[in-house]
């Protein structure tokens, strides 16, 4: 799939201006950018549900025209954000493209138990779809998208406010997919981490044109302050670190905290902590973790099944928990906690 000099315009607003990309058959290619960078329009325009202002788009060599389009939707496939599921059976939210594709009840029958198990919820075929949790109502969007077996699947956002369980989840089933079927998978993310853990290549969307293509790592080249306009960077700490007699390194950030970092690096130094990471208590705890700190909650973002905190401890440190944990623990704005992580958690920007 081949994108040249591609922008949208949508009345005077400018949501893509000139974005050439290329992406490999078989790959895993994310799109990383921050919320109204125009990673959602421009798969829309891959999966040929939006038309580019201007440019030019090409699959396999063939440029998409009005005369082919339906052809290629028909080897695309796109799972949106914003889940929305048919109020009936989670077997016939799956074969509802199947049924267009006029597909036999028994060879639909046949693919829901198959996708299912991939999905990893075997024996949901006939519970309510939208009676299902967040992360299940995901999953079973997945499972819809691809039972299709289309050759390029489309992902916005795929893990977006849903429970650690079901991330880990998907992101197994997008790996197995693109190992084993080698499924051309294109995922839109502001999380840099689920780049990193999927995608062989990445390109960073800023503003609607694109700042640097590459890996992961050389996204990671970027200057710090380009990075923490879109990664899910929350806990990033810049200062100056020493190895230590145990070979480590310890960092002062400044505030009177110093975390400890597997990582053997002197001199001058940003680093970040991923929220989830982090275990929260509302006690000590007794841990060969390195870095223990004692801080108040500042700010509570309820995202549905997973809460994030964020905690003054010298620092501002965010920390992610699931529902039930917040729930159980009683917590509250300026609640005392306790945040407790591994050296080897903590990573170089």
């Amino acid at each position: 799939m081949e994108l040249e000099n591609i922008s949208k315009a949508f009345g005077n607003l400018a949501a893509l201006g000139n974005v050439n990309l290329k992406i490999h058959e078989g790959e895993v290619f994310s799109l990383l950018g921050p919320n109204g960078s125009g990673k959602t329009t421009l798969l829309r325009i891959m999966a040929v549900l939006e038309k580019p202002t201007s440019g030019e788009m090409r699959f396999k060599g063939m440029k998409v025209e009005r005369g082919n389009t339906d052809e290629i939707r028909l080897k695309t496939t796109m799972v949106f954000q914003k889940t929305t599921l048919f109020n009936t059976s989670v077997h016939k939210n799956i074969t509802y493209g199947l049924r267009l594709r006029d597909h036999s009840k028994r060879e639909m029958d046949k693919n829901v138990i198959e996708i299912l198990k991939i999905v990893q919820l075997e024996g949901y075929e006939k519970r309510l779809a939208k009676k299902l949790s967040g992360g299940e109502q995901q999953r079973v969007a997945l499972a819809r998208a691809l039972v299709l077996d289309t050759e390029v699947l489309l992902l916005d956002e795929p893990t977006a406010n849903i429970d650690p369980k079901n991330i880990a989840i998907i992101e197994e089933t997008l790996s197995w997919l693109n190992k084993e079927k080698k499924t051309t998978i294109v995922i839109a993310t502001h999380n840099m981490f689920q780049a990193e853990t999927l995608a062989s290549r990445a390109a960073l969307l800023l503003e609607g044109k694109i700042e640097k293509i590459g890996t992961i790592q050389d996204i990671f080249t970027l200057p710090s302050k380009t990075l923490t306009k879109f990664a899910r960077l929350e806990n990033v700490f810049t200062g100056v670190s020493e190895i230590s007699t145990e070979g480590t390194s310890i960092i002062d950030v400044g505030g009177g905290v110093r975390i400890e970092t597997a990582l053997r690096k002197p001199g001058n130094v940003s680093v970040y902590v991923r929220p989830e990471d982090i275990i929260l208590s509302v006690q000590p705890i007794v841990s060969s973790a390195r870095n223990t700190f004692e801080g108040r909650i500042t700010d509570i973002s309820d995202l549905g099944s997973i809460v994030k905190l964020k905690v003054k401890a010298g620092k501002d440190f965010t920390a992610q928990i699931t529902k039930r944990s917040f729930n159980e623990m009683r917590l509250n704005l300026d609640s005392r906690v306790f945040l407790v992580f591994k050296a080897s958690s903590v990573q170089t920007v």
